[in-house]
C-alpha cells in the first residue's frame, strides 16, 4: 500500500478523534518521511475527503444496508478514502479498490471490496441526492457536504442562493492569498513577476493572489528583501486594517498564535506586544518573527489575566466556531455541534471582560473573529457594551463600506467578497 495513503488515512482518523487535520497530516507525513509526490497525494486526499465527507457518505449509505453507523471507525475511514480516489481522483478504479482493501481490517476487506465497486459502478452524480428544490437544506447538507444542523442555522438567517453560495465556497480549494509586509500590492505583484512568479493585487485590499500553482514559499523567499510577506487571506488583513493603529503605538495583541495579526500590525509602524495561552502556538509566532524581523515582543499569558496594565490599542482576536474558514479548515464542520456557539460565548465574554481593563481612557478595544455565528460576534458586543457603559462603538472608514453593516461593525461575508469570513468591533473606551 502506498505511504501517501497510509498517511491520508493515519491523518483521517486523528481528525475523527478530535485533531485538527493539518496537525495530523504534518505528523503522519512526517512519520512516515513522505517525499514531495507523496505528500502531494496525502494532502489532496486527506483534504479531499474532508471537505465532502457528507457527499461520500450519502453515496456509501446507499450500498450499506444496516448503515454508516455500523461500521468500525476503521473501515468507515478507509471507504471514504477510497470513495474519494474513485470519484474525485485521477486514479483507477481497481487501483483505489485494490488499496482500500489493502488498508482494510481483513474481516472487512470483502465488504469494502464489494461497496467499492458497486459505488465505481453507480458513480456519484447529482440525482443520486435529495431533490435541490424540492428538499434543498438536503441537497446542501448531503451533495453539500455540510451538516444538517449548521445548513439550517445558516438558511434561517441568509437567503437560500446566499447559503448555497457559501457552501460551494467552502468546498473549493482556497486560493493562496499573501499580505506583503515591506511594499504596496501592486510592487509585490511586480516583484513578484520578476521571480516567474504570477500574481494579482486584491482590490481593497493590501493582498495579491497567487495564480494557481504557484508555490507559496518561492512567493515568500521573493518578497524577503521587500521587508517579507505572509501567507494570510484578505480577511484578516482587514481586520488589522479596520483598528487602524497609529505608527508607533503599543497594540496588546492577546489572542496572537500562529501571528499573522501581530505582524501585520507591526508592518504599519505599531509596536506589537503578542501574547497567548500556548507556549506552543506561541513559538510558531516566534518563528515568523525571526523570519520577517519585525519587532513583535512575544509573552505567554491568558488574555483573561493581560500580562500588561496599559495598551492604548488593545487586540481581541478571540477563540471561535470559525464557520468563516470551514473552506480553509474543511474538518473543522465535522467538529463542530449546535452548543458550541454558546459555549464559546461564555469563553469569549470573559477573555473581553478580562481585557477591558487594559484599555485606557480614550483607548481602543478591537473585538474580531473569524466566524460567521451572531451568538459569537454581534451579540457578544452588544452583551459587552451592556456590562462595560464606559465603552461605545466606534465606526471608521479604514475600509471599503461593502465590508461594513449597517452599524459600521466589520463583517466580511465569503459569499460577497470571496475571502474568509470575519468580523470586528472598534469599541472606544470613554475619556
Amino acid at each position: 500500500m502506498s505511504p501517501g495513503r497510509r498517511a491520508a488515512l493515519a491523518a483521517h482518523e486523528a481528525s475523527e478523534r478530535g485533531r485538527r487535520l493539518d496537525l495530523a497530516l504534518a505528523g503522519a507525513a512526517g512519520d512516515l518521511e513522505l517525499d514531495a509526490r507523496e505528500r502531494r497525494f496525502a494532502h489532496e486526499l486527506a483534504y479531499g475527503t474532508a471537505r465532502l465527507r457528507g457527499r461520500i457518505d450519502h453515496l456509501l449509505a446507499r450500498q450499506l444496508h444496516k448503515g454508516l453507523d455500523t461500521l468500525e471507525a476503521r473501515v468507515l475511514a478507509v471507504l471514504r478514502l477510497g470513495a474519494y480516489q474513485i470519484l474525485y481522483m485521477d486514479v483507477p478504479d481497481y487501483a483505489a479498490v485494490s488499496q482500500s482493501v489493502d488498508l482494510a481490517p481483513s474481516r472487512a476487506s470483502g465488504l469494502v471490496n464489494a461497496v467499492l465497486r458497486a459505488l465505481a459502478r453507480d458513480g456519484g452524480e447529482p440525482a443520486l441526492f435529495p431533490d435541490r428544490t424540492a428538499d434543498p437544506v438536503g441537497w446542501l447538507a448531503s451533495w453539500g457536504s455540510h451538516p444538517r444542523w449548521l445548513v439550517e442555522r445558516w438558511r434561517a438567517r441568509w437567503p437560500l442562493a446566499d447559503v448555497a453560495e457559501l457552501v460551494r465556497l467552502n468546498n473549493e480549494q482556497p486560493p493562496v492569498r499573501v499580505l506583503p509586509l515591506g511594499a504596496a500590492a501592486d510592487d509585490a505583484v511586480a516583484r513578484l513577476a520578476e521571480a516567474g512568479i504570477g500574481a494579482r493585487a486584491l482590490p481593497g485590499t493590501d493582498s495579491v493572489e497567487l495564480d494557481a500553482g504557484a508555490d507559496p514559499a518561492a512567493a515568500l523567499a521573493a518578497l524577503a528583501g521587500a521587508g517579507g510577506a505572509i501567507v494570510q487571506d484578505p480577511a484578516a488583513s482587514l481586520v488589522v486594517a479596520y483598528a487602524a493603529p497609529e505608527r508607533g503605538m503599543l497594540v496588546a495583541d492577546l489572542c496572537a498564535a500562529p501571528g499573522g495579526k501581530a505582524l501585520a500590525l507591526a508592518a504599519r509602524g505599531a509596536r506589537v506586544v503578542a501574547a497567548d495561552r500556548s507556549p506552543a502556538r506561541l513559538r510558531l509566532v516566534a518563528e515568523n518573527v525571526a523570519r520577517t524581523g519585525l519587532p513583535v515582543a512575544l509573552v505567554v499569558a491568558r488574555a483573561e489575566q493581560p500580562p500588561l496594565r496599559h495598551a492604548p490599542l488593545v487586540l481581541l482576536d478571540v477563540p471561535c466556531t470559525g464557520t468563516g474558514t470551514l473552506r480553509r479548515h474543511p474538518d473543522a464542520r465535522w467538529r463542530l455541534t449546535p452548543d458550541h456557539p454558546a459555549g464559546l460565548a461564555r469563553v469569549q465574554d470573559g477573555i473581553l471582560d478580562g481585557a477591558a481593563p487594559v484599555v485606557p481612557p480614550g483607548g481602543l478595544l478591537v473585538y474580531s473573529t473569524c466566524t460567521l455565528e451572531p451568538e459569537e460576534n454581534h451579540e457578544r458586543v452588544d452583551a459587552f457594551l451592556a456590562r462595560h457603559p464606559d465603552f461605545h462603538l466606534e465606526p471608521t472608514d479604514a475600509v471599503d463600506a461593502m465590508h461594513l453593516d449597517q452599524g459600521g461593525l466589520l463583517t466580511v461575508l465569503p459569499w460577497k467578497s470571496g475571502f474568509d469570513g470575519a468580523f470586528a468591533a472598534r469599541l472606544r473606551r470613554s475619556a
